[in-house]
């Protein structure tokens, strides 16, 4: 058994407390491990303030969520008439499902914003990819826990975005009717469908998030955090205490410095629940104020903003462009094998894997060879959209560029990282457009632009002339 600590003499009825808990739980440990002793860089920009808000955003989700369950009917005859009385009679519900609407959409804004800034100063390279890996796969759950969600008021739009979304399953060779009945629990979107998938919402999902979450930061404070100039300060010089003279610690500095961002973010935050909760039709579709009706489809049918990119890139994979792809694909690999810094091993799995990719698009029908090219564009639509996703996480090692962050790059390299982001943002506003034939045409080129960043990362992530690495992290006080 563990001796007891013992409160000093004279400690005050909190401190005899904490003791007393200490004894029992590490709280104190736990506190200073991951805030008060934990040291964090000194030169944190406004960027960092985005990891605080997901947090903040977390909780807020939850917290709403838990009042809305208690009102809400996960039935299909009674959900979208629940949902209104929640906004009619229920005292104050109007604002509670609100904010859970508007928090949707704010969580992804906020995580869209934390992403780039690991990606435009390199916090995925060594030592913290399995920290970006956590991350890649609470973006993952965060959109089936949003897709899952946007079923449940039942409205026009949810039924039938989620009647689409569930029916391109079904384009999986072999398994995937069978898979997109296990998902709707029927043949069509119904009941079963909206019990699934609010059982999903409500528990399952968001206790995977939620161990996600704890996985990431305990990962996060293990190697530490990265700063704008991508400098260790574990391997820069350290005081007599062995803490690093670049960095302060987490608490109070920056709990401080992220009430600033919290207030920053509360204001636009009520300002949309309280004067534009719908803010034109982006955060709730208009169409969703109708309730579901199996035998009238909408004359446009696309998912909430945040999906729209990925979206679009399904749309876009057609035949003609697969077979552009095809090229990207074995000028990627050529550039990869010829150029980029990978093993013996990791060539090889390149080779082979790009022989795969370009027999199931169709590459090498001439040959004769069409067994193996038997799947359609809707198959690789579903693949090219799932793989937009998935490729993220495989930016460790993706990117050869010496140094870390955006400061010490080329500036050619800011604006590909520029042309990369209007990209991405022209992707999600052609998604929620009705489809039309220049808008296909861009979306191709837009997808093509997505996967060329990152497939040809290998090469030109080394090229052209790098600025020095600061031994120390660049910071002035203020």
């Amino acid at each position: 058994m563990a001796e007891f600590k013992q409160a000093p003499v004279g400690a005050t009825a909190g401190q005899k407390f904490m003791t007393w808990v200490d004894n029992r739980f590490p709280a104190t440990k736990l506190w200073n491990e991951h805030a008060a002793e934990y040291y964090a860089p000194k030169n944190f920009n406004f960027w960092y303030f985005f990891g605080s808000l997901a947090l903040l955003v977390l909780v807020i989700q939850i917290v709403t969520g838990i009042f809305l369950v208690m009102n809400y009917k996960p039935d299909a005859a009674l959900a979208f008439s629940s949902v209104e009385y929640i906004m009619r009679d229920v005292p104050w519900g109007w604002l509670i499902r609100y904010m859970h609407s508007t928090g949707a959409s704010a969580f992804f804004i906020v995580v869209y914003l934390h992403m780039y800034r690991g990606l435009i100063y390199g916090s995925y390279r060594t030592p913290r990819e399995l920290v970006w890996i956590f991350g890649c796969l609470i973006f993952l759950c965060l959109m089936a826990e949003a897709f899952m969600g946007y079923l449940l008021p039942w409205g026009q739009m949810s039924y039938w975005g989620a009647q689409v979304i569930i029916n391109l399953f079904s384009a999986i060779p072999f398994v995937g009717p069978d898979l997109a009945i296990l998902i709707r629990g029927d043949y069509v979107v119904g009941d079963a469908t909206l019990n699934r998938f609010f059982s999903l919402h409500v528990i399952a999902v968001p206790l995977v998030l939620l161990g996600l979450v704890v996985a990431h930061l305990i990962a996060l404070h293990e190697v530490g955090s990265n700063n704008p100039d991508g400098v260790e300060i574990k391997a820069g010089p350290k005081d007599a205490n062995g803490h690093p003279l670049d960095g302060v610690p987490f608490h109070p500095y920056y709990t401080v410095h992220d009430i600033l961002g919290v207030a920053g973010f509360l204001i636009v935050f009520t300002a949309v629940i309280f004067f534009m909760p719908e803010f034109g039709g982006y955060f709730l579709e208009y169409n969703n104020f109708i309730p579901a009706d199996p035998f009238k489809t909408p004359p446009h049918i696309a998912p909430v903003w945040y999906f729209t990119p990925f979206y679009s890139m399904l749309r876009a994979t057609t035949d003609d462009m697969l077979k552009v792809f095809n090229v990207i694909v074995i000028v990627a690999a050529a550039l990869s094998i010829l150029k980029g810094k990978f093993s013996s091993a990791g060539k090889l799995a390149i080779l082979v894997g790009t022989v795969v990719l370009l027999l199931g698009f169709g590459a090498f029908k001439f040959l004769g060879v069409s067994a193996l090219s038997g799947c359609d564009a809707k198959f690789w639509g579903v693949l090219v959209m799932g793989g937009a996703v998935v490729i993220l996480a495989f930016l460790p090692w993706l990117d050869n560029s010496p140094v870390k962050s955006i400061r010490y790059r080329p500036d050619w390299h800011k604006i590909v990282y520029g042309v990369f982001v209007i990209n991405f943002c022209i992707l999600g506003y052609l998604g929620v457009q009705p489809p039309s034939e220049i808008g296909g045409v861009v979306s191709q080129v837009g997808t093509l632009l997505y996967f060329g960043f990152f497939l040809l990362m290998p090469w030109w992530s080394q090229l052209g002339t790098f600025k020095k690495v600061p031994d120390r992290v660049t910071f002035t006080p203020h």
